[in-house]
């Protein structure tokens, strides 16, 4: 049997979790609706979920339709779990884009629809909710066409839009404005379907214009657009056969390598890790060895999968194997994190379709005595979802966290509270700023010279590399100059070092080269005794690197960028007065200003750090009736005053003394062992 690995997104209320509730209904794998008013949805299993009424994990929950085995994936609307959607996306055979009939395409279904069109994920566009008072199938069409994309094709049409007797009726054949709204599209991306219709317009019938829009469906080159109602089960019928028809399956491919990707990790009843993964090919069996890999090197070894369930109708059964195309459970990989893959392939470290988290806060225990608990609790979480990006300064015993807004802050307290005993508090919520180098700078320190304090030598280069690149290591020194246990100690503490810059901000797109190296090798006494002081280890370079590295940034110098939003703001012409002077004075930049009639569009650039402030402010000046839109659009060089982290352990002129505190806090004592 055939598989579909198909993902349902939308923005926040489209009607996505009815919508998969509705599926599963007529597919026979739930026998009565649920609702997320009141908490009952078959995906929607977390108790903050039923409370809050909103998606926040992905979900998996199989059924059979027409001979395939489609696995549907729900995954939050809400655009602070969007990292959950990212996860979901790496795993996609097709996908379902939810558009509400009343709201019509909002800022995140357009998020949505330009990651689904970069990396061609098959996509049927379904727009929810037609028996809704307000609903307008006609204005969501051109809605669609004019935000998300002209290669979209109405495959139904409405009756009764905005009540509760809405229907909807499929096109056909007989239908001769369908076949050709249908022609013209699809002759757009087919230089012989376009020779064959201009020849005899009555050569191509309905049938081959039918498996054409299949074609290029699966293709990702056009879009078809149903109507319906989640609620009623209004045209569910025509989005349903369209999932076998025009969204391709995954074919079986159980006896090639393994290969798979993990897109979740959750714990089970008895602190368990099981792991959510997607098979490419091959089969994973219990009780055999699975590799598996992060981002950079395989984990040295195997582990042996104890336990597989696979999805199946509603369920997950136990089974003793899960193969290709399909979805398993998997227990027993203890060391397993969410974006690892398993089998020959090797985790990409830069696949990120979304923006990452912009926004970080310091979570502090309500209870002194649950630090330890606190530590422990987070990293369970960061094993879900690594872009909260836990980071924890030992010196000042501060545990900080990358958000995406204030929901997920709220949602993570929740969650701590309520799975983990543990009570907390954020303190205020701030822009996730990055460092850039504004030149280039070298240091080094010299083994048994004042006033290096370890036994190594170590010499660093930077140089600015283009926006975007990321941190890179080189060397300028043989290979074997030295242990590669000491050159890997110098390499992995780069990168941890380039985390806090002369800022206290992750240092991005550099390029660090090793220039100087330099130990002292083992020394032992007549007896055979290890002499660690007339010895290096790797503990030394680890030790020296971050001084010698903040050296060279120091003498390069770097600039502090802050994350902006690109923005669109509709509202009244009239309010416009009043909202210039709040723009400029959000340092917002408007790069088009365009009036029409009594509506004003405005689009343009703001600082993250002053989103929220727009947002609170907006309904009050355009009377409630300004849209913003928001979407993340890189950084610039911050304005005003320079963001510091800390301005004690991170100004410039403080920082390289901070780290040698550290560092002697740590080692114990100026061996550095």
């Amino acid at each position: 049997m055939h598989t579909l690995n198909l993902g349902v997104l939308a923005h926040v209320d489209a009607g996505k979790t009815s919508l998969t509730e509705r599926l599963l209904y007529a597919a026979g794998v739930i026998d009565e609706l649920g609702s997320v008013d009141d908490g009952s949805t078959r995906t929607d299993s977390l108790a903050l979920e039923r409370r809050r009424g909103i998606t926040i994990k992905s979900a998996v929950v199989a059924f059979a339709l027409d001979g395939v085995t489609v696995n549907l994936l729900d995954t939050p609307g809400h655009p602070d779990f969007i990292a959950e959607v990212e996860r979901v996306l790496s795993v996609l055979d097709g996908a379902v884009l939810v558009v509400s009939a009343v709201e019509g395409v909002q800022a995140q279904t357009r998020v949505l629809m330009r990651t689904l069109q970069r990396l061609r994920i098959p996509t049927l566009i379904f727009v929810n909710k037609v028996d809704r008072r307000g609903a307008d199938d006609a204005r969501v069409l051109r809605q669609i066409a004019d935000r998300l994309t002209p290669a979209a094709v109405a495959m139904a049409a409405v009756h009764g839009a905005g009540t509760r007797e809405a229907q909807v009726s499929a096109y056909g054949g007989a239908d001769p404005g369908f076949t050709d709204r249908l022609a013209d599209l699809l002759t757009e991306h087919d230089d012989a379907l376009l020779a064959a219709y201009v020849d005899d317009s009555s050569a191509l019938p309905y049938e081959r214009l039918r498996g054409e829009l299949a074609e290029q469906t699966k293709r990702g080159l056009v879009y078809p657009v149903f109507f319906g109602s989640a609620s009623t089960g209004a045209g569910l019928e025509a989005l349903m056969a369209g999932l076998t028809e025009l969204l391709p399956t995954a074919g079986a491919a159980a006896d090639g390598p393994v290969s798979g990707t993990v897109f979740k990790v959750e714990r089970g009843p008895a602190g368990e890790k099981i792991a959510y993964v997607r098979m490419f090919s091959g089969t994973v069996r219990t009780r055999e060895p699975l590799p598996f890999h992060g981002p950079g090197a395989p984990r040295p070894d195997a582990a042996k999968v104890s336990a597989i369930s696979v999805f199946e109708q509603g369920e997950a059964p136990r089974r003793d194997a899960v193969g290709a195309g399909r979805i398993g459970q998997l227990w027993g990989l203890g060391d397993i994190r969410t974006g690892d893959t398993v089998g020959t392939a090797e985790a990409d470290a830069d696949r990120h379709h979304f923006a990452p988290p912009t926004l970080e806060t310091i979570v502090v225990p309500r209870r002194p005595a649950d630090k330890r608990a606190l530590h422990l609790a987070l990293t369970q979480l960061a094993e879900q979802d690594p872009l909260i990006n836990l980071r924890r300064d030992g010196l000042r015993g501060q545990t900080s966290l990358s958000l995406y807004g204030e929901v997920q802050k709220e949602v993570i307290q929740a969650t701590l509270a309520e799975e983990f005993a543990v009570e907390v508090d954020f303190r205020e919520t701030t822009a996730l700023c990055i460092e850039r180098l504004a030149g280039s700078g070298a240091a080094f320190e010299i083994i048994a010279q004042d006033p290096n304090p370890f036994l190594a030598t170590v010499g660093l280069r930077v140089d600015p590399a283009p926006a975007g690149a990321g941190s890179d290591f080189q060397l300028e020194v043989e290979l074997g100059s030295m242990p590669y246990s000491f050159m890997r100690a110098v390499e992995d503490t780069v990168h941890e070092t380039l985390r806090q810059g002369l800022y206290g901000w992750q240092v991005e797109d550099c390029t660090v080269t090793l220039t100087h190296s330099g130990y002292w090798p083992r020394q032992s006494h007549s007896h055979g005794v290890f002499d660690k002081s007339m010895s290096s280890t790797s503990g030394d370079f680890r030790h020296l690197t971050p001084l010698v590295l903040m050296d060279a940034l120091r003498r390069a110098g770097t600039r502090v960028y802050e994350p902006v939003h690109r923005f669109r703001l509709e509202a009244p012409a009239d309010t416009l007065g009043p909202l210039s002077p709040l723009l400029a004075r959000l340092h917002a930049v408007p790069r088009t200003q365009e009036v029409r009639g009594a509506e004003c569009l405005l689009e343009g650039e703001i600082p993250v750090a002053r989103v929220h402030e727009l947002e609170r402010r907006l309904p009050g000046l355009t009377r409630g009736e300004g849209v913003l839109e928001c979407a993340f659009d890189g950084y610039q060089p911050a304005r005003g005053e320079v963001p510091v982290r800390s301005r004690t352990d991170h100004d410039p002129l403080h920082r390289k003394e901070y780290l040698l505190r550290v560092v002697r806090r740590v080692a114990g004592g100026p061996e550095g062992g």
